[in-house]
């Protein structure tokens, strides 16, 4: 799925998932997820209005990793498109979407292509 950067202000980054996903994606039995960020793995509380029409993420070490990445100085300009990829149940793999639209693959020794 495609998920965007959302800001709150004041420097605070985090996602907005979208309501679609959430239907598609999301449990309402589940209050945590688990988040892969490249070598970082975080779990992320999900908030009740998460599935009322807020459908937003926002956790200090999302924020810092977005931050991190090659993103920096754009988000808080306009929402950037990030793939979430689902990784096993209530997990998801966080990464940057190239320009055509498709999750940039990482390379991994032992990888599946």
């Amino acid at each position: 799925m495609v998920v965007k950067t959302h800001s709150k202000g004041y420097g605070a980054i985090g996602l907005h998932i979208g309501v679609t996903n959430v239907r598609r994606y999301f449990p309402k039995s589940i209050a945590v997820i688990e988040l892969q960020l490249d070598h970082l793995q975080i779990q992320c509380g999900l908030d009740p209005d998460f599935w009322q029409g807020q459908p937003e993420i926002h956790d200090p070490r999302l924020c810092a990793w977005l931050e991190s990445k090659h993103l920096h100085g754009k988000l808080n300009r306009n929402p950037i498109p990030l793939a979430m990829i689902p990784e096993g149940e209530n997990s998801f793999r966080l990464q940057p979407v190239s320009l055509n639209g498709h999750a940039r693959a990482k390379q991994a020794s032992g990888a599946a292509a």
